[in-house]
């Protein structure tokens, strides 16, 4: 499976993700690959264009873009492509600082990938920095 991390995100927590999941992923269920949305599809990439390559590849998506969610045709774009989402509601207008996001991320990787073994796609959750996950009407 892959979870790509939206530009939003530094690309290096794509990759100290991705290596602290590689040991776990010869005992879990489904092996997780964690890639940078920016590195793989390019750093200011359209999610119109992005959307849809990442669903034919059947991936889970990490962001902070809450617009993906609230625009219409991007919220059905997403679900066309069958893409799970995970929104990461920003504590405020100035957002987190590089630790906070890194410390999200790591707090709720485990609850993220019991979601995405057991929910089916298309599926969207968003969070703050003090709730937990709550899923997001289909």
């Amino acid at each position: 499976m892959i979870v790509y991390i939206d530009e939003n995100f530094p690309p290096q927590l794509a990759k100290g993700l991705d290596s602290l999941q590689e040991p776990l992923n010869r005992k879990d269920r489904i092996p997780i690959s964690i890639v940078s949305i920016a590195e793989e599809f390019g750093q200011g990439v359209k999610d119109e264009d992005w959307i849809p390559l990442a669903g034919n590849r059947k991936a889970i998506v990490i962001t902070q873009d809450l617009k993906i969610q609230r625009t219409r045709h991007q919220r059905d774009l997403y679900r066309k492509h069958k893409l799970g989402i995970f929104f990461f509601k920003p504590p405020s207008k100035t957002g987190y600082t590089y630790w906070q996001m890194v410390q999200q991320v790591i707090k709720r990787w485990e609850e993220m990938k019991r979601i995405m073994w057991t929910d089916k796609v298309p599926f969207a959750y968003r969070c703050t920095s003090l709730k937990n996950f709550e899923k997001l009407e289909e």
